[in-house]
């Protein structure tokens, strides 16, 4: 890749501490959130098309018709954009998640596997209405071949809490299997909805126009049967 100015440079994500704002001289005058949302915005697309290692923020602040200095001047770093972008949406997902979990809870007696499954992967779906939440699931769908560096501190602190909650629900819904089961299905549930919902069009390809991917009431019912079997199966051995 080719060499970026000295606003380019990106301290190691262990190191990446503060990525607020400064405060102080220097602040940019008459800039305000709405400024920030159209960077974070316009990275969320860059991200997800070229992946992090082939943005630069030179490409994202080109997008959001900004400077290259204001968008450093905001997030500090690459990675310091890629952070906001993606626990911007991930952690709505996952609070989203929390509390579907805790009206299915709320209601008393034993919950079906069918809800669990739904309660997980509504809040991504209603994401897909908008062209932004497409380019956050696709975004998603990419974390998961990035470098562990940048990926696993931005998949635990988004999704640890809400998936480990998940874990222990299906466990109560399905007693015959042994937490090893349940942590395997848990982990193919996730990369399942990722792919299924990461809008590449491989369905309508290969499907010839039988299916329909836009429609999240048909996605919705095909992904919790498809899920439902897998998490319910007997024990694998």
């Amino acid at each position: 890749m080719l060499h970026e100015n000295v606003l380019e440079a990106e301290p190691a994500p262990e190191g990446k501490k503060d990525i607020a704002p400064r405060s102080g001289p220097g602040r940019p005058e008459g800039k305000n959130n709405n400024v920030r949302e159209t960077m974070l915005d316009a990275a969320e697309v860059t991200f997800s098309e070229l992946g992090y290692a082939g943005t630069t923020l030179r490409e994202v602040a080109q997008r959001a018709s900004v400077t290259q200095a204001l968008v450093s001047y905001y997030f500090g770093s690459k990675y310091g954009l890629f952070e906001q972008v993606f626990l911007r949406r991930g952690r709505v997902i996952s609070d989203a998640r929390m509390e579907n979990l805790n009206t299915l809870k709320s209601r008393g007696g034993m919950i079906k596997v069918a809800d669990i499954v739904r309660a997980f992967l509504t809040p991504t779906l209603a994401l897909r209405a908008t062209p932004e939440g497409r380019a956050f699931s696709r975004l998603q769908a990419r974390l998961h071949t990035e470098p562990p560096e940048i990926s696993y501190k931005l998949r635990n602190e988004a999704y640890d809490v809400s998936t480990k909650a998940y874990v222990d629900a299906f466990s109560t819904a399905l007693p015959h299997l042994p937490k090893k089961d349940i942590y395997w299905r848990v982990t193919l549930m996730v990369g399942a909805y990722l792919y299924a919902f990461s809008d590449t069009h491989r369905l309508d390809q290969l499907a010839g126009g039988i299916c329909d991917a836009n429609d999240p009431e048909e996605i919705l019912t095909q992904a919790t049967a498809f899920l439902v079997g897998g998490l319910a199966a007997p024990a694998a051995g």
